[in-house]
């Protein structure tokens, strides 16, 4: 496990260096019949809500942090990326913010609004066959055009920037008892656990992973990063196919716990938080409102809990076809 996380002080100055260039995102305290019947009545439920970030999730931080980190001479060659989506989005924010290029592979499944969000920042967009494909068309961009590479989640910038995440909600709201974080890569849970258990020892960290894409949690019970040899969800976000050592090490060290949810949970959950609070999310957004109103409800019922509300890259048809209405009666 590793001893290199960020400190307190690195991530106050993270954020200081960010400025304006994120936005502070909200937190809603999530109360009334709904929340009472599906969390609670005496849980208070303080969603975090970076879906309002520029490109749509947390990414940008992250992204913002390794792009503006480049000497004059990188940023003449400019950065690229592999992604199925939210990182390509902003890492082509991120290299226009910075003042240099941006060229991201994507595979052609990606989904389109995705591709032309990415293009609207600037970003060269190239589309690979497949995944494979996709992580050797980078590998030849990098070398021969001399881009710099910004991984999505193994990275000490990229987790750097997630822990501001975690550093603003703790002044936002004092005195959780517990949060939930997506796990995708690692590169968020990690970055927010660090922060909140340096601003708030007490409260306990919870990730959750969708059943079919657990490479964390299967890395917890090993003591190592494991790969799956099979990803099936549709949280394409929350999907990488393994672990990798230094997010791995940060969420071992601080993470309490890992839970998983199905397909079906953050179908209901997109359901909930668009009948509750008009909010439109990607399933990996509504990954921890699932955990939360599903395998966590009895843990944390009567306590204080921060819940991340972490993405909204989704179309209109698609975010129809997925989500399951939620029944008032």
């Amino acid at each position: 496990m590793t001893d290199d996380i960020p400190t307190l002080e690195e991530i106050r100055a993270a954020r200081e260096t960010l400025g304006e260039r994120v936005r502070e995102t909200p937190v809603w305290l999530w109360h009334g019949d709904v929340a009472e019947r599906l969390a609670g009545a005496r849980t208070r439920v303080f969603l975090k809500l970076e879906l309002f970030q520029y490109t749509g999730t947390f990414k940008a931080r992250g992204a913002l942090l390794n792009a503006m980190a480049l000497s004059d001479e990188a940023k003449k060659a400019g950065v690229t990326a592999v992604s199925a989506g939210n990182h390509a989005i902003a890492v082509a924010f991120a290299a226009r913010g910075a003042g240099t290029s941006a060229k991201v592979v994507m595979t052609k499944t990606a989904n389109p609004m995705r591709v032309s969000s990415c293009r609207a920042y600037g970003g060269e967009v190239v589309l690979a066959d497949g995944v494979h494909q996709a992580f050797d068309m980078v590998k030849r961009i990098e070398t021969d055009e001399g881009r710099t590479f910004i991984h999505p989640f193994e990275s000490e910038l990229t987790v750097l920037g997630t822990s501001t995440v975690g550093f603003e909600w703790c002044r936002q709201v004092g005195d959780l008892d517990a949060v939930i974080i997506p796990i995708g890569g690692g590169g968020l849970i990690a970055g927010i656990a660090c922060a909140v258990k340096q601003m708030q020892p007490q409260c306990r960290i919870f990730g959750v992973e969708p059943v079919g894409a657990d490479s964390m949690r299967r890395s917890f019970a090993a003591g190592s990063p494991q790969s799956l040899e099979k990803v099936d969800t549709i949280a394409d976000s929350l999907a990488p196919p393994y672990a990798l050592p230094y997010t791995f090490g940060i969420a071992r060290r601080f993470v309490d716990d890992i839970v998983l949810v199905s397909d079906d949970d953050m179908r209901r959950a997109m359901g909930v938080l668009f009948a509750d609070m008009k909010l439109v999310v990607e399933p990996a957004g509504a990954a921890a409102t699932a955990a939360l109103c599903g395998p966590l409800r009895e843990r944390l019922e009567g306590q204080r809990v921060g819940v991340m509300v972490c993405g909204s890259n989704i179309d209109l048809a698609t975010f129809a076809r997925q989500a399951i209405p939620y029944e008032r009666a």
